[in-house]
């Protein structure tokens, strides 16, 4: 360790729980390195950058999503073992301490690097409860909602798989189909965690209603309830649509993570379940008007730049390679399989 001395930190060194250690750029001294090993910090997970390093402000915007996400997704990890053990929601603590984290995250003005920073990509469970937290922040700014709404938002959401504490892991990381027996083991994570939210002192009912309804659909063929449209949260369609394009867009214990077009094209036409139209139409909005000037990798392996949208075909644009044009709305066996960030 002592080969970091001298050396500025790139990011937070933060403890286990999120705590921010050492703040970013402070240049290392051995009263540091002592407290490092006091808190049995591994030198692995001690990123430096030379005194003279000063990096773009889109790579800082990068960095700081990805640390904010990694912090926010270790602080959840113990969170809910903690609960898991204790048998109680420390909301408070929920509210003071991670909460900030999932916000501060979704102000990354670069919609695909926050995207990259949320991809769960091993550890999924925690990953994916840190992941929908900060994209349904993301679309409830998208929708113009109230402050004090967002932030409510971003506490549910956050806490929307809690009752999946309650489900053994055997199943959780199950890597291949379950049973008929086992997916409906799986769906009582819905009741189990409106029990426990519902019953944690100070909390917004609405917060309970998110874990609650979070897999039930317009059509009435989601579950526990096959609640139909007006029956459902605002609340919980926004993490309904966060929920599956999160769970699409990551690694998971059984399947890989899917191609953008993919994605994109099974929440249009409600491949898992009919969502609430308008607010994947904001959500996908948002995501298309970002794309032009992007790179892109393309499902034949080429590289290009999306150069103009569609406008009455806005999942296949005009992209640029080397010296040429590609028009995937004309060549429609090739689509977009990635967005470089």
């Amino acid at each position: 360790m002592s080969d970091l001395l001298g050396k500025r930190l790139r990011y937070d060194v933060t403890t286990s729980y999120g705590l921010v250690l050492v703040p970013i750029h402070t240049v290392l001294n051995q009263e540091h390195l002592d407290l490092f090993r006091q808190h049995r910090i591994d030198a692995l997970d001690i990123i430096t950058t030379a005194l003279s390093d000063r990096q773009p402000e889109t790579a800082l915007h990068q960095d700081s999503s990805q640390q904010l996400v990694q912090k926010a997704t270790q602080y959840a990890k113990d969170l809910f073992e903690r609960i898991q053990t204790h048998k109680k929601i420390p909301l408070l603590e929920i509210k003071n301490e991670l909460i900030p984290i999932v916000q501060q995250a979704a102000e990354n003005p670069d919609l695909f690097q926050l995207f990259q920073a949320v991809k769960a990509k091993d550890e999924y469970t925690h990953q994916h409860n840190i992941g929908v937290g900060i994209l349904s922040t993301l679309i409830g700014k998208w929708m113009d909602l109230a402050e004090a709404e967002v932030s409510l938002l971003s506490l549910a959401a956050t806490m929307h798989d809690v009752g999946k504490i309650k489900i053994s892991q055997e199943i959780l990381m199950k890597p291949g189909k379950l049973t008929t027996s086992e997916y409906e083991e799986i769906k009582k994570h819905t009741i189990l965690g409106y029990n426990m939210l519902r019953d944690t002192v100070g909390i917004n009912y609405r917060v309970a209603l998110v874990a609650l309804q979070h897999h039930e659909r317009a059509d009435g063929t989601g579950y526990p309830l096959q609640l139909q449209d007006s029956q459902l949260d605002k609340m919980s369609r926004i993490v309904a649509v966060a929920d599956v394009f999160h769970a699409m867009s990551s690694k998971r214990p059984y399947h890989e993570m899917m191609p953008f077009h993919e994605v994109v094209s099974r929440l249009r036409k409600g491949f898992f379940g009919e969502l609430d139209p308008h607010i994947v139409s904001v959500f996908l909005q948002n995501i298309i008007n970002n794309l032009v000037g992007r790179q892109v990798l393309l499902t034949d392996g080429r590289w290009g730049e999306v150069v103009y949208i569609n406008p009455t075909d806005d999942t296949n644009p005009l992209v640029k390679i080397d010296n040429s044009f590609l028009d995937l709305s004309r060549e429609r066996h090739i689509h977009i399989k990635e967005v470089v960030i």
